[in-house]
């Protein structure tokens, strides 16, 4: 499946390919910005697709990369199963509830949770 555009919960939402190009540097997250001129509000990324640092708080990637989201006025979810990453770090852990509860970054499970948070 290839990036596709999609209307979820009444928003529009650039759905990203799980087999698409890494998330490795703030440059692929600006990638993924671009997707504001095809209309969408928000982009729904694979948690497969980020790079381990992004869930390593040290290295302040996921910081860059979620900053980058919100100068733009985009919303970022970040899609799947990141068990693992919060089980072995609590700022990590106190981070997701942090995003989850604010409106510009969310931490979901998959497509279907996202698109009930979009329907409010």
């Amino acid at each position: 499946m290839a990036d596709e555009m999609r209307e979820l919960g009444g928003t529009q939402v650039l759905v990203c390919d799980p087999d698409g190009p890494p998330v490795a540097t703030v440059d692929d997250a600006l990638d993924l910005i671009g997707a504001v001129f095809l209309g969408a509000e928000v982009v729904a990324v694979p948690a497969s697709r980020f790079d381990e640092r992004f869930f390593q708080l040290g290295t302040r990637f996921a910081g860059e990369v979620m900053q980058k989201f919100v100068n733009y006025r985009l919303r970022l979810a970040i899609v799947g199963d990141i068990t693992r990453h919060v089980e072995t770090s609590s700022a990590l852990r106190a981070l997701v509830q942090e995003s989850n509860g604010a409106g510009h970054v969310w931490f979901v499970p998959d497509l279907e949770a996202l698109t009930a948070r979009l329907r409010g």
